[in-house]
């Protein structure tokens, strides 16, 4: 019997075209804790996944991009608080799934770097 040896995903790499301007974007707008960062790299935990920004060592990485989703409590005062802030969402909290009385919500976002994201929420209804 073969046993799949991965046990979490520790980090996610995210592709950026300007590092300076991407940590203040995960740093100030989103919150995230900045662990460290290079010349060409930077390190931030989501409560206990990292996250690394890093510009492409290659040409052919340029465009390519993760959707990360990132879990909150309160969709609505999320939603509220980053559109106040500036940050460009292309569309509103919609639910996409209910399975018994919990609603799955989501609403997708643009970094600065043009990569798109999302945040996530499970309501109990």
């Amino acid at each position: 019997m073969e046993m799949n040896m991965i046990q979490k995903v520790g980090q996610i790499g995210i592709p950026v075209k300007e590092l300076d301007r991407a940590i203040h974007f995960y740093k100030e707008k989103l919150g995230l804790s900045l662990l460290f960062n290079t010349d060409s790299m930077a390190f931030f935990d989501c409560n206990g996944l990292r996250l690394l920004l890093s510009l492409p060592e290659k040409d052919e990485f340029i465009y390519s991009s993760s959707i990360i989703y990132f879990q909150v409590e309160n969709m609505s005062k999320t939603y509220e608080d980053l559109v106040n802030k500036n940050v460009t969402f292309i569309d509103e909290p919609h639910v996409v799934a209910k399975m018994g009385q919990t609603e799955t919500w989501m609403v997708f976002f643009k970094d600065t770097e043009d990569n798109t994201h999302a945040f996530m929420s499970e309501v109990q209804v």
